[in-house]
C-alpha cells in the first residue's frame, strides 16, 4: 500500500490519541490493522506509540509483512503474543499505560494482563470512526470490487435455468470471483423461491425450477475492500404479485438514496424507504435500511430506525430494502452508494438490474 496514504492515516489517528492522551495503543482488530498498516495476513496485532508504528507477527507473514508493510517496524515474534507485546512495551521504558481496543478475546485481554507490568486499559472506536470516511485509494478499491462483482454475476446469468442447485450458483459465482482476482467478501447466498423470504439463506440443494424467482446477495473483496450486492430474478416472466413487490421494493430504494446527502440524519434515510413499503401495505423489513462497509462488511454507519448520527462526505454505504413473505417470496434490491460533497453516487448501477430472465 502507498505509504504517503499510510502515513497521512497514522498522522489523524495520532491526533485522536492525542485528545485521548493515549501514548501507545494495541491494535487487534484485523481491519484495523489493515487500515494503518497495509498488512493483509492474519493473527498479527499493530501496535502505535511514539513516532513509530509496529507490527507484530510470526515466521508465517514475515516475508508478505516486509513486503506491504514498508513504513513498520516489524516484530517476528516466536511465543505467545502477549509476550510480544510485555518485550515492546518493556522495550520503549516510558509506557506506563497501554490501551488495548475493547474487541480484543476476554482470554488475550488477560493473558496481556498477566504479563504486563503497564496499566492496561480499553478503548472503542478510534480506528473506526476515522476509516468510516474513505480516501481515495479505497473509494478506488471499492469501485473495483463492485466492477468485479458486476462481471461475476454476468458469467453466470447464462447458468440461471431450472435444474441448477442454490449451492451450485453460488459455486460458480465464487469461482467467477476468484477468476477475477478477487475473494468473496461473504458467504455468497443464493435462495430460490420461498427460500428468498429468509434474509441470509444458506444455499442448498433445491434445485431452480420453471418461473422460480431467484435472489442473489454476493461481493468481491479486492485489495482488503469489499462490495455488497443483491440482485433478484424470475425465470420466463413475472406474476402479477411478484411484479407489485418488486416494483414497491424498487420505489423504496430510490427513494432512501434521494435522500442521501453529507448531513442527513442516518433515520431520516431509513424511514424513507420503510415509509413506501407501509404505504403500500406490504411487510416492513426487519432489518437496517443499509449500512458502511470497506474493510469490513458491515461497518459504521448502520442505517437503522435507532441509528446515531448524521451522513458524511466519504461514507460509503448500502441501500437494500427488502420484502419477505415466509413461504411464498424474499426480494431485495441491494446498490452500493457513495455519499458526495453535493449528494451521492451509485457505485453499482453497471451492475445488471432487469429481473426477467428468458
Amino acid at each position: 500500500m502507498n505509504t504517503k496514504v499510510i502515513a497521512r492515516r497514522i498522522r489523524v489517528i495520532r491526533r485522536e490519541l492525542d485528545k485521548k492522551k493515549i501514548r501507545f495503543l494495541l491494535v487487534t482488530k484485523p481491519a484495523n490493522v489493515t487500515y494503518m498498516t497495509g498488512f493483509l495476513g492474519d493473527d498479527s496485532w499493530a501496535a502505535i506509540a511514539k513516532g513509530r508504528v509496529y507490527l507484530l507477527t510470526d515466521s508465517r507473514y514475515t516475508e508478505q509483512a516486509q513486503k506491504e508493510c514498508p513504513s513498520c517496524k516489524i516484530i517476528d515474534r516466536a511465543g505467545p503474543m502477549a509476550d510480544a507485546v510485555a518485550g515492546l512495551v518493556k522495550k520503549l521504558k516510558s509506557i506506563r499505560t497501554v490501551a488495548v481496543e475493547d474487541s480484543v478475546s476476554l482470554a488475550d485481554f488477560e493473558q496481556l494482563k498477566q504479563v504486563l507490568k503497564a496499566r492496561l486499559r480499553t478503548t472503542a472506536g478510534i480506528i473506526e470512526n476515522v476509516r468510516s470516511i474513505k480516501d481515495e485509494s479505497e473509494i478506488a478499491a471499492i469501485k473495483s470490487a463492485a466492477a468485479i462483482s458486476t462481471k461475476a454475476l454476468e458469467q453466470i446469468l447464462p447458468h440461471i435455468k431450472p435444474g441448477v442447485t442454490e449451492s451450485e450458483l453460488a459455486g460458480m459465482l465464487d469461482f467467477q470471483i476468484r477468476k477475477l482476482e478477487a475473494r468473496s467478501s461473504f458467504d455468497t447466498i443464493v435462495a430460490f423461491g420461498p427460500n428468498g423470504s429468509r434474509p441470509h439463506h444458506q444455499p442448498g440443494k433445491r434445485k431452480l425450477r420453471k418461473k422460480d424467482a431467484v435472489l442473489i446477495d454476493f461481493g468481491a473483496r479486492y485489495k482488503g475492500y469489499c462490495s455488497d450486492i443483491t440482485r433478484c430474478f424470475v425465470i420466463g416472466g413475472m406474476t402479477a404479485f411478484y411484479k407489485k413487490v418488486y416494483d414497491v421494493v424498487e420505489q423504496a430504494q430510490a427513494t432512501a438514496i434521494k435522500t442521501i446527502k453529507p448531513g442527513v440524519k442516518i433515520t431520516q434515510v431509513d424511514a424513507a424507504a420503510r415509509e413506501v413499503i407501509d404505504k403500500a401495505g406490504l411487510p416492513v423489513y426487519g432489518h437496517g435500511t443499509g449500512h458502511g462497509f470497506g474493510l469490513e462488511i458491515h461497518e459504521s454507519p448502520f442505517l437503522k430506525p435507532d441509528g446515531k448520527g448524521k451522513l458524511k462526505a466519504g461514507q460509503v454505504i448500502t441501500i437494500e430494502p427488502g420484502i419477505y413473505i415466509p413461504g411464498k417470496l424474499g426480494i431485495r434490491i441491494e446498490d452500493d452508494i457513495l455519499v458526495t460533497e453535493t449528494g451521492c453516487k451509485i457505485l453499482t448501477n453497471k451492475c445488471p438490474h432487469s429481473p426477467v430472465l428468458s
